[in-house]
C-alpha cells in the first residue's frame, strides 16, 4: 500500500543560517554585519543615490523616531504606497522598529481599490507617492475624501476612513491641508530620542504581527493577510541558503514592486542576507532596465517571464553589455542575450501569501536528475499534505488532490476573519491549489484546482503546458485554458501573443508542443491574440476567467463563421 501524501520538513531548530526572528532584529543583524557595504542604489534625473547598510539603519531609525512622534505605537498599522525606492525600505523597517505593522499597498490600485484597501486595513497613516506613472494617488485620495485639502495634519479621520490621521507624501512636492511631505514628516524625529526606538524595538516579539500584505484578488476582492515577525524574518534569512551564492557578490535588480510579498521576501532576502546591493528601478521600463543592469553590473535580475520577453524586444537589446549577469535561468529569454553565458538552474519553490511566500523549495545547487519537474520538499518546520478536496482525507502518494500546509510562517489570519474559520481541525491551511507528492516526498504543483483541465478523462495542468508554450520561439506570452466541450468535457486551448514579426501559425506551435508534451496534453487549438485584447491583473498576469470567455467567444464565432477557422 502506498504511503500517505503527508510530508514533514526538518525541525525549524535545525535550519542553518537563521538569525534574529523579528524584522527589526533582522535589520539590525544585516546592517551591523555589512555596515560599510552598499545596500541600495537608485538612479534618478538628479543623479545616483546610494545608501550603505549603515545609511539604511540610520534612515530606518529616523523614520521610526518620526513615526513614534506622530503617535504610531504597538500594533499600529501604517500604509506604504510607493514604488521601489529607498524610502520604501526606510518606511517598512521604520514601522517595524516602532513596533507597528507595515501595510504595503499595490501601486496598481484604482481609486475604488485604494478606498477598499484603506478601509479594510484600518491604517492610521499613509506614506505614499502622490503620482506613479499615470496614476494620480493624491488626486484619488482628494476625490475620495475632499476634506484632505482643508483638514489639519493629524485630524483627518472621517466616517469613510475613521482611523486615518496622517498622509505623508514621498517624492513629488505635493502639500496642503492634511498632506505633509516626507522631509516635513522626518522633522518630527527630533522630538524622540534614539533610545526610545531601541526600547520600542526591544518589545517586539517574533509572534507579533509584523506585516499586512494583500492577496492579488484575481477572483474576488483582495484579502488582507497578517504575517508575524517570525514569518517574515525566517523567509528573509532562508533565501540566502536557497540561492547558495558567494557572500557579498549579489547585485540584484527586481522588476516588480515590493508590495508583492514574494518580491519583498525574495529580492530583499537574497540581497540583504548576503550583504549585496539592491539596484532599484521604481517602475519597470525595458530599455531603461537594460541600461541600468549594464551600468550597475547586475548579476541577479528578478522578473516575470513576460518581462524577460519585453527586455528582449527593447530597442537597445543588442547595444548593452550584460556579461555581469550570472544568476539567470538558462531557458529564459534574457539568457539568450549575446553577452550572457549561463548554464545556471534557478531554484524552484511553491508558496502562497498565507505562508508569507514559500513553504516548499529546493536550492539552486540541487541536481536536475533529483528534482525533475517538482517544486521541492517542505522547508524546515513545515508539514504538507495532499487531500481529497471534498472529504479532506489524506490521499496516497501519487494521487492528485488539494495541497494543504502548516508551519512557522503560516499567517496569523485574514483581516476580519477568525483563524479557526480558515484552518482545518489539525491547523492546516487548504490552499486551493492542486498537485501530488511522489514516493520520495517531492511536491508536484499543478496550479489552481479550478484551473485543472479535465479533457477526455485525463487531467491536464495548464501550468505544465505553459512552461513549454512560453519557450516556443516567437511567443511573447502564452497561457493555456480549458473551455467546455460536448464530447471531451473540456477542450485544451493555448492562447498566445507573438513577438512583432514572428511567423507562427497554429500548426507550427502544436508541432513544437507535440515534441515536448504527452499527446493528451497538447492543446487541440492554438489561438493568437493581441496583447491589448487580454485582461490583466495588477501583477501583470492574464485573468484566466476573462481569457476563457474570450476563447469561448472566438471559438463560437468560428462555428458560426467557418471561413474564420485557422
Amino acid at each position: 500500500m502506498n504511503a500517505l501524501s503527508i510530508v514533514h520538513g526538518i525541525p525549524l531548530s535545525e535550519e542553518p543560517g537563521l538569525g534574529a526572528l523579528t524584522i527589526c532584529g533582522y535589520l539590525k543583524d544585516v546592517t551591523s554585519r555589512y555596515a560599510e557595504r552598499e545596500a541600495v542604489v537608485l538612479h534618478t534625473a538628479e543623479g545616483v543615490e546610494r545608501w550603505s547598510y549603515a545609511d539604511l539603519w540610520e534612515r530606518s531609525v529616523e523614520a521610526a523616531r518620526a513615526l513614534l512622534a506622530a503617535g504610531v505605537g504597538k500594533d499600529s498599522r501604517v500604509g506604504v504606497l510607493m514604488s521601489n525606492r529607498p524610502e520604501f525600505l526606510a518606511a517598512v523597517f521604520g514601522v517595524a522598529l516602532a513596533g507597528g505593522v507595515a501595510v504595503p499597498l499595490s501601486t496598481f490600485s484604482t481609486a475604488p481599490e485604494l478606498e477598499y484597501l484603506l478601509q479594510v486595513s484600518g491604517v492610521s497613516m499613509l506614506l505614499f507617492e502622490p503620482q506613479i506613472l499615470k496614476t494620480d494617488f493624491a488626486g484619488s485620495l482628494t476625490e475620495l475624501e475632499p476634506g484632505i485639502r482643508t483638514a489639519k495634519s493629524g485630524s483627518l479621520a472621517t466616517q469613510r476612513f475613521p482611523y486615518l490621521r496622517r498622509l505623508i507624501t514621498v517624492g513629488a512636492k505635493v502639500r496642503g491641508g492634511a498632506l505633509e511631505t516626507w522631509s516635513e514628516f522626518l522633522t518630527y524625529a527630533r522630538a524622540v530620542p534614539r533610545e526610545l526606538v531601541v526600547a520600542a524595538a526591544a518589545t517586539v516579539q517574533p509572534s507579533d504581527a509584523g506585516m499586512l500584505f494583500f492577496s492579488s484578488g484575481t477572483t474576488s476582492k483582495p484579502k488582507g493577510i497578517f504575517s508575524a515577525h517570525r514569518a517574515v524574518a525566517i523567509q528573509l534569512w532562508r533565501w540566502r541558503r536557497i540561492y547558495d551564492h558567494v557572500e557579498g557578490d549579489i547585485r540584484c535588480w527586481p522588476a516588480n514592486g515590493f508590495f508583492w510579498s514574494g518580491v519583498f521576501a525574495m529580492a530583499i532576502g537574497i540581497t540583504f542576507s548576503y550583504g549585496g546591493s539592491l539596484v532599484l528601478q521604481p517602475t519597470f521600463a525595458p530599455e531603461e532596465a537594460l541600461r541600468l543592469m549594464q551600468a550597475e553590473r547586475v548579476n541577479l535580475p528578478l522578473a516575470w517571464p513576460h518581462q524577460w520577453s519585453r527586455l528582449a524586444q527593447a530597442p537597445n537589446w543588442n547595444q548593452v553589455d550584460l556579461s555581469s549577469v550570472r544568476f539567470i535561468e538558462r531557458t529564459s529569454a534574457l539568457a539568450r542575450h549575446p553577452t550572457i553565458h549561463s548554464d545556471w538552474r534557478e531554484p524552484k519553490a511553491y508558496g502562497v501569501t498565507e505562508t508569507f511566500t514559500i513553504n516548499v523549495a529546493y536550492p539552486a545547487s540541487t541536481p536536475a536528475q533529483i528534482v525533475g519537474e517538482s517544486y521541492g520538499q517542505p522547508l524546515p518546520g513545515n508539514t504538507l499534505k495532499v487531500v481529497d478536496p471534498l472529504t479532506g482525507a489524506v490521499l496516497p502518494r501519487g494521487q492528485r488532490g488539494e495541497i494543504a500546509v502548516k508551519g512557522p510562517t503560516l499567517m496569523r489570519g485574514y483581516v476580519g476573519v477568525p483563524l479557526d474559520e480558515t484552518l482545518d481541525e489539525e491547523g492546516f491551511f487548504h490552499t486551493g491549489d492542486g498537485g501530488y507528492v511522489n514516493e520520495a516526498g517531492w511536491l508536484f504543483w499543478e496550479g489552481r484546482l479550478t484551473d485543472i483541465i479535465k479533457t477526455g478523462g485525463a487531467n491536464v495542468s495548464p501550468v505544465e503546458v505553459d512552461l513549454v508554450l512560453n519557450t516556443c520561439p516567437g511567443i511573447k506570452m502564452g497561457q493555456t485554458v480549458g473551455v467546455p466541450h460536448e464530447t471531451m468535457g473540456e477542450l485544451v486551448v493555448a492562447c498566445a501573443v507573438t513577438h512583432e514579426g514572428a511567423a507562427l501559425d497554429e500548426a507550427s506551435v502544436r508541432e513544437f508542443l507535440k515534441q515536448r508534451l504527452a499527446g493528451y496534453k497538447v492543446p487541440r487549438r492554438v489561438l493568437f491574440f493581441r496583447e491589448d485584447e487580454l485582461s490583466m491583473t495588477g501583477s501583470a498576469k492574464v485573468k484566466a476567467g476573462a481569457l476563457r470567455e474570450l476563447v469561448a467567444g472566438r471559438l463560437n464565432a468560428e462555428d458560426q463563421f467557418p471561413q474564420n477557422r485557422g
